[in-house]
Parts: C-alpha cells; structure tokens; sequence
C-alpha cells in the first residue's frame, strides 16, 4: 500500500493498514450476504419446481418463507459490511450515503420479519385447521 507524502509517520502507516484491513473485511461480509442470497433462490428454486411438478400450489407459503429467512439474514451481513463502511468513511458525504443505505436495508428486514411471522402464523392457523378436521374424521 502506497503512503501519501507527509504521512510516513508510523500513526499514518498504521492507520493506512487498519483502513486497507477494515475494506476487505467490508468485502468478505458483502460476499457472504451475496453468496446467502443466491444461496436462498438456489434453495427456494429447488423447492418451487419440486411443488410444481408435484402440482402442489399450497407450497408457495413454505417457499416464501424459506427465501425470506436467507433473505433477512443476508440483509444482516450487508448492514454489517455498511456499518464497517462508515467506520472509515472519509467524508461526510460518504457517510450519509452509507446511513441511508443502512436505514433503508434495516427497514426491508424489519417489514420482512413482520411478513415472515404474518406467514407463520397463517400457516400454523391452517395446520391447526386440518389437524381438527382428520381429528374429527
């Protein structure tokens, strides 16, 4: 890594090696969401054409939850590699970016969690439902 000028002091080199650690560290977090999430369609692709060939529609649900949780997890790792961003973000300007960035990921895995307990709870009532009704039969 090449030092600037003027900032050969040893505090700059170190500083300069901590940055350089810190953007591959950014890196391999920003890599390991993408791999979770093509990892989640491998997943739910796999589920979705097993359904399909079994002509079983009521899947869907299961399916959507199973990519949502590689989803909401993938978004944890990309909000991880967005809070190391800003902790060597050079500017101000960078920083902002960076925050609205992070508030907009954080507010999709919020609605996404809600909409994954919204499902479980809809796929439970319907388990419950035929659980009665084999009971009662």
């Amino acid at each position: 890594m090449l030092i600037p000028p003027g900032d050969a002091t040893l505090f700059g080199q170190a500083e300069a090696h901590v940055i350089g650690a810190v953007q591959w560290l950014k890196l391999g977090v920003e890599l390991v969401g993408a791999l979770i999430i093509a990892l989640g369609i491998a997943v739910a692709g796999r589920l979705l054409v097993r359904a399909l060939w079994a002509r079983r529609t009521a899947d869907f649900t299961a399916i959507r939850l199973t990519l949502s949780r590689y989803l909401a997890l993938a978004l944890e790792f990309q909000l991880g590699a967005d809070i190391l961003s800003t902790s060597i973000a050079p500017s101000w300007d960078q920083i902002g970016r960076l925050g609205a960035i992070a508030v907009i990921r954080t507010a999709l895995n919020f609605f996404l969690s809600k909409e994954m307990q919204e499902e479980r709870r809809q796929t439970s009532s319907e388990d419950d439902t035929v659980a009665r009704a084999k009971d009662q039969a």
